[in-house]
This record gives C-alpha cells, structure tokens and sequence, in this order.
C-alpha cells in the first residue's frame, strides 16, 4: 500500500512538472535566460506591427502596397525555408524600409531540442536575411511563441531579445477581418506589439483587416514603428 502511495504521489509530482513546463515554454513574458520583449512600457502613442511567416508568393507584395498607402514600417519575422523561396519579397521588404526579424528556419517548435539544431535554424536564416540586403540587428521570433531552456540560452549567450507579443487577433480561432480589427483595436496600448499572420491566402481574413487597422489606431494618434525602434523609445526614456 505504502508503495502505491509513493507511486501516485510520483505521479503527481510528474504532471505539475510537467504542467509547470508547458506553461513556461508557452509564456510570452518569461524565458528561462535571456532577454524577452513582449511589449513595452512607454507613454509615447507607438505600436509595432508585426507579421509571422512567409514571405509567400502570393501577398507579401500587395502587404506591402498596403503599408506603403499607409506609411507603415513593420517587421516582419520570416522564416528561412520561406525566405530561400521567395528571396525577391524579403529584398522588397528590406527595400520598402521595413525590418526583418529570424523565425527559425523550418517553424519547428523549438522545444526539447538539440543545441545543435537551434544554432543551425537560427544561423542558417540569419545569413539568408543578410541575402536579403537586411544589415541591422536580427531580433528573433520563437515560432509559435515556444521556448524553454536550450533556445533561451543559445540567444542569451549571443546577446540577442526574444520579441513575442501582446495583441494576437488571429492566433486562436478562424474569424473575419472586421473581429481581427476589432479586436486590435480594442486591445492597443502604447507599446504594444501586434502580431498578424498576413501573407497566405488562408490568411486573407488577417490581409484585410491590415487596412483597417492601420487607419482606426491612425486616427487615435498612434504612430507605428519597427520593434527595433519600440525597444529603442523604450531604452530612451529610462
């Protein structure tokens, strides 16, 4: 009896580590070393737009023609399987002024994996966005926000940020680009970073709330700004 105490306490044990680890790899606040960003605290009106994936062939350019109507810098964090694709979009992007940010190479989640494969993702599309013509500092993305302890080190022994997000309106479930906009809108602050995944056709509901976005937050005085230009207002006023 007393054996089968212990092996269900054992268990226990076992599931809130577990629990406790789930929740870490999945937080947009906290990583186990390093820095990590997900929005910050300014009382300037600035906010980062912010886009996931790609490039695609199908909607980075008319992403693009959207945020040149509206005298938007973005970032764009992409990844290096897609990049090595589509290198002509990601040398638009840089040429349109915007920044490009490092979302892995393959979109794996970058969980319970080997030293050697993070260095591999993270460099390998490190040099494909200098391909690019992108010469500023490389922020890094965690595809689908995943991190826990081999990924967070090997970017804090580099000195790099880790930059998730506050504002997710198309991440849970499909719905239409009026709610995407809605609830951008609604959830804005200065210093947010939003992100959107805008570039695939699947995703056509994320492309046309872009424009409506840019306009309402517009009209409410915000201003949008890269994240490296968020992180640096940010480092101004301290």
């Amino acid at each position: 009896m007393k054996k089968r105490y212990i092996a269900i306490g054992l268990g226990i044990v076992a599931v809130a580590a577990l629990l406790i680890l789930w929740q870490v790899s999945r937080s947009r606040t906290y990583q186990t070393f390093g820095r990590i960003v997900n929005r910050v605290e300014t009382t300037q009106k600035i906010i980062a737009l912010t886009f996931d994936d790609g490039p695609s062939a199908e909607l980075t350019r008319p992403l693009l023609d959207l945020l040149e109507r509206g005298q938007v810098r973005a970032t764009f964090f992409v990844t290096g399987a897609e990049l090595e694709k589509n290198m002509d979009r990601g040398i638009r992007i840089v040429a349109a002024g915007h920044e490009l940010g490092n979302h892995s190479y393959s979109h794996q989640r970058m969980i319970f994996v080997t030293p050697s494969f993070v260095q591999q993702e993270i460099e390998r599309t490190d040099a494909l966005i200098r391909e690019a013509g992108y010469q500023n500092e490389i922020l890094f993305r965690p595809p689908n926000g995943k991190k826990l302890f081999v990924l967070p080190y090997y970017l804090s022994k580099a000195g790099r940020t880790t930059v998730t997000w506050d504002i997710e309106p198309d991440s849970d479930t499909p719905t239409t680009a009026a709610e995407i906009a809605r609830r951008t809108i609604a959830e804005a602050r200065p210093g947010s970073i939003i992100l959107l995944h805008a570039m695939y056709p699947n995703r056509a509901a994320s492309f046309n709330a872009v424009r409506t976005i840019i306009d309402e937050l517009k009209a409410q005085g915000y201003e949008f700004v890269t994240v490296s230009e968020l992180l640096a207002a940010e480092a101004a006023q301290s």
